[in-house]
């Protein structure tokens, strides 16, 4: 069967640097950095004491209080990017067959906080077994396409991915793949994550995953450079609408992008990291382009997994010069997370976002924070280092690679 054509037709964000797509690409574009202490709980005994969270953010100014109690952050979150997403589609909801129009989601965790608030509550009382009537529904990761879907009656299929940091780009796949089919008309997919908590900060400082530079958080998520100590957790939430292309263009929608392909791989090799070797994320980069149907020398931008890591962006740089060859070097290389921080589970919709600005405006935005040179990086790869560069982007790919080995690839070409 002829495949059918799908295309990215609304964008919605909530990220550390800019709570809607507007303030989200001019933070980007200018560099900004969303690091900053944290301001959720006490960070004394803590050794990571900041991280990227949401400013400026209340939930009531979207949400109304009485629902907005009935969820965890990470969704709401959702239901606000989700939101600003099919604004930003003009959808016509009268119109659209919402039989045909799905939700599915990605989250790495799900509702993190809501589980350790029901379990420190129940620690601190007498024993008896007091829980919240909406601690489960709060906590499943599921919950936020099913919030989405109920606001808006979408009756399409409805569920959520979780591949840790992979989740958002699982979802995407899957999504560009029931339209591709022919299984749905529309479908809103993207990621939420709300794991700036005293758990979620907790657990990865216990890994020796996170930064410890409390003395400079604005400078701690530097991907690349060769003082690079862990990542920077982040929170926050992208949207997209994606579209059967014939049905946008019937409705008059505007187009930003073409989703072309994707890929998925496993590295099979360890719990948390990655393989030496990059073998799954050459496999995961490959998959992407034949799926796509594209060849190497066709990729313009590449906005890495680039997590900040010393073994990570190390593995990633390498399999993009073993898949690209001479072409890595023409070829503008990003690390968005240096400004937003790592999102985990809603990583791979915001970054997918980005490398759609990216074409739409003609600019890469660059990978801040980086002063040491790494001898173990080729100094020939461009990695937009601090400051964005303006491009023809013609066709822009963005990587997510998550704990378990789980690695997902997405690739986006500006609309013939």
């Amino acid at each position: 069967m002829e495949l059918k054509r799908v295309v990215v037709t609304g964008l919605g964000a909530l990220t550390p640097i800019g709570n809607t797509i507007d303030e989200y690409w001019e933070g980007l574009v200018s560099g900004k950095s969303g690091a900053a202490p944290i301001t959720y709980y006490d960070t004394e005994k803590f050794k990571t004491k900041f991280a990227c969270e949401l400013k400026g953010f209340e939930v009531t100014d979207f949400i109304d209080r009485k629902e907005a109690r009935k969820m965890d952050k990470f969704a709401q979150y959702a239901m606000v990017a989700a939101d600003e997403a099919i604004a930003d589609a003009k959808l016509n909801l009268d119109e659209v067959n919402k039989l045909r129009v799905g939700v599915i989601w990605g989250a790495g965790i799900g509702g993190l906080e809501t589980f350790q608030q029901e379990v420190l509550n129940f620690a601190e009382g007498d024993g008896t077994p007091r829980f919240n009537p909406f601690f489960i529904p709060k906590m499943i990761a599921d919950i936020a396409p099913a919030n989405i879907s109920i606001k808006y009656g979408f009756m399409g299929p409805n569920y959520t991915t979780v591949s840790a940091c992979a989740s958002a780009a699982n979802a995407m796949f899957d999504a560009l793949n029931m339209i591709r089919l022919g299984h749905c008309d529309v479908i809103v997919t993207g990621g939420s994550e709300a794991a700036v908590t005293i758990a979620g900060m907790g657990g990865f400082n216990a890994m020796h995953a996170l930064s410890t530079r409390n003395e400079s958080p604005e400078t701690a998520s530097r991907p690349f450079d060769g003082t690079r100590d862990g990542f920077v957790l982040g929170e926050g939430a992208g949207a997209l609408v994606l579209e059967d292309y014939e049905h946008a263009k019937a409705r008059g929608a505007k187009i930003y992008a073409e989703f072309v392909g994707g890929g998925l791989s496993s590295d099979a090799y360890h719990m948390t990291a990655p393989h030496p070797d990059g073998i799954g994320v050459i496999a995961v980069m490959k998959n992407c382009l034949e799926n796509a149907g594209l060849k190497a020398e066709d990729v313009d931008h590449i906005n890495t997994h680039g997590t900040s890591t010393p073994l990570g962006d190390v593995a990633e740089l390498k399999a993009i010069s073993e898949i690209f060859g001479d072409h890595a070097k023409k070829i503008n290389i990003n690390s968005t997370k240096s400004m937003t921080g790592h999102l985990l589970g809603a990583a791979g919709a915001i970054e997918a976002i980005s490398v759609i600005l990216a074409i739409e405006h003609g600019i890469v935005p660059p990978t801040i924070n980086h002063s040491t040179v790494d001898e173990n990086i080729d100094p020939e790869l461009n990695l937009t280092l601090n400051k964005a560069q303006k491009r023809d982007v013609k066709v822009a790919m963005s990587n997510t690679f998550g704990f378990g080995g789980h690695n997902a690839c997405v690739l986006f070409k500006k609309i013939d």
